[in-house]
């Protein structure tokens, strides 16, 4: 892909996933994957940065005699979230209105 993906695009990707139900940190790389590129590397300093502004929370469970560290979105999350798809939905509609002349 030509386009960079900008770290508030980032967050907004993974509190998205993260609204639907919570995750853990591979899966949430494999269902970002499935959409963008991105690696591991990158994703984790993301977690850590929205849990630290406190979008997120993180729990373990067992899990074939490991624990897994799952991901949960906030409510604050949730409201930032919300903040996020209407600045999405404003950006997408400025840049289209360029891509297709319409201006």
């Amino acid at each position: 892909m030509a386009f960079q993906i900008g770290a508030a695009l980032l967050d907004a990707c993974v509190l998205a996933v993260l609204d639907k139900r919570d995750v853990y940190g591979y899966e949430l790389t494999v269902n970002i994957k499935s959409v963008i590129e991105i690696s591991e590397s990158t994703l984790y300093p993301v977690l850590r940065r929205l849990q630290k502004e406190e979008y997120l929370v993180t729990y373990d469970e067992p899990y074939n005699g490991r624990n897994r560290r799952y991901y949960s979105i906030t409510e604050k999350g949730r409201i930032k979230l919300l903040e996020y798809r209407y600045d999405w939905k404003e950006y997408k509609d400025n840049i289209d209105k360029i891509m297709t002349g319409d201006f």
